[in-house]
């Protein structure tokens, strides 16, 4: 039995490049982003199947008003970082969360107008869509140092490529059994399962994975005092920090294109053949992803670097956006979805995540949430009306996105090319200085 033991831990230490002080966290860690995404994605393909239902320029408006709730949330959580315990920030996060999918669900009932619940329904998922995950990758780079970042990363990735999975199975096979509301007491049950692993997880950064020297309580961070716009403010003043948003703007303008089209595509389906639609995309999605980061992106990283790791998708979708121009069918625009947001979810973001590993604690809880969430969302805002006015006025049609579109695939893969290569020299000068 020994022997079996150990052959299966090599194998997977083989596999995944997993450290064997590293295979609990890791696995903690999994089950962790697991659980945050499963809750999402539960909710997702209802939400999305709902915007078929509405015109351009509503979707446009809420949008913006998903941007100013954002913006909101990020300014509130940049105030109450300083006044609360740090073994305690991360639990509250999802403790809200899931105490708002509570509210929703009673509240709901009492208000009359169901388009109207419909709206702030997608408005407020679409919130909370962007900051757990933001809050969990920022709890990750804290967690592991530079050096099992680009080993770990996508092995915990892969966690969230599973939940991605499991999540829309529910909506897929029971929505019309369950109903959208009783979906909500779901995920608010799904969001209070990591509490424990967060407390398990720090313990073993001291522990197993020796990274007490990474530890840092934020309530005792001075340099920013108690201003709730901190986080905007070391954006603005950093060079680095200022590449990562403008690579999550560019992305966020590829989705923006992708979503607009596709809900155009899907407009003469019944909701609930879309939100079955939506969900069998996101599982087909996910499932690559998983197989994907389990035994390619790790390996990529550390053979190719980053600049290869974050230029990959973008030069891919170059190709794949010209091939829809000449072929602007329903199935190439959702063949190119799966593959964009499956090497996101697999390549891209862990990539991504692994460049907040060069910065300092402030500027990960606090400039962190300002581009993953505000300038994320503030991306959805003008792109989103940016393309309601050129459908709009020019009539350009699937064609004319695709071509605007590999233009802007060009410029994210030279921004994410930058990025890695200026990750990866500055990693290099810190290991020489260490030696």
């Amino acid at each position: 039995m020994p022997s079996g033991n150990s052959a299966i831990a090599r194998y997977v230490q083989s596999a995944t490049k997993i450290q064997p002080n590293e295979l609990k966290a890791t696995l903690f860690s999994f089950t962790f982003v697991f659980l945050l995404m499963a809750a999402y994605f539960i909710l997702r393909p209802v939400r999305d199947a709902m915007s078929s239902d509405w015109t351009d320029q509503e979707l446009s408006w809420l949008w913006t008003s998903t941007f100013a709730f954002s913006t909101l949330a990020v300014v509130a959580y940049g105030a109450i970082i300083p006044r609360i315990r740090f073994e305690r920030l991360v639990p509250s996060v999802y403790a809200f969360f899931s105490a708002s999918f509570i509210a929703f669900y009673f509240g709901s009932s009492l208000l009359p107008d169901p388009v109207w619940v419909d709206k702030t329904f997608y408005v407020w998922l679409s919130v909370f869509s962007l900051f757990h995950v933001s809050v969990f990758w920022s709890f990750m780079s804290g967690l592991f140092n530079k050096e099992q970042a680009p080993r770990l990363f996508a092995v915990i990735a892969t966690g969230a490529s599973a939940g991605a999975v499991a999540g829309p199975l529910i909506p897929t096979l029971f929505a019309d059994d369950l109903g959208t509301m009783n979906l909500l007491l779901i995920s608010a049950v799904l969001l209070l399962l990591p509490i424990p692993i967060i407390g398990a997880l720090q313990n073993l950064k001291k522990t197993e994975l020796g990274n007490a020297g990474l530890e840092a309580d934020l309530s005792e961070q001075v340099r920013l005092g108690r201003n709730p716009f901190a986080g905007f403010m070391l954006l603005l003043r950093d060079r680095y920090l200022l590449g990562i948003a403008l690579f999550i703007l560019l992305y966020v303008a590829m989705n923006t294109v992708f979503y607009f089209e596709l809900r155009d595509l899907l407009r003469d389906f019944e909701r609930a053949t879309r939100a079955q639609i939506w969900g069998g995309i996101d599982l087909v999605i996910n499932s690559l992803a998983i197989v994907t980061a389990t035994f390619g992106t790790g390996r990529l990283a550390t053979r190719f670097g980053m600049g290869t790791t974050l230029a990959l998708i973008p030069a891919l979708m170059i190709g794949g956006w010209l091939i829809v121009a000449a072929s602007p069918l329903l199935a190439v625009v959702v063949g190119l979805q799966i593959a964009r947001r499956a090497g996101n979810y697999a390549i891209t973001r862990p990539g991504r995540e692994m460049l907040f590993t060069l910065v300092d604690d402030e500027t990960r809880y606090k400039a962190k949430p300002v581009i993953d969430v505000v300038v994320y969302r503030g991306g959805d805002l003008v792109t989103a009306w940016a393309y309601t006015f050129v459908s709009a006025a020019l009539g350009i049609g699937l064609t004319g996105a695709a071509i605007i579109a590999a233009v802007i695939a060009t410029v994210w893969a030279l921004a994410g090319f930058y990025l890695g290569r200026t990750y990866d020299h500055s990693s290099a000068a810190r290991l020489a200085s260490k030696d």
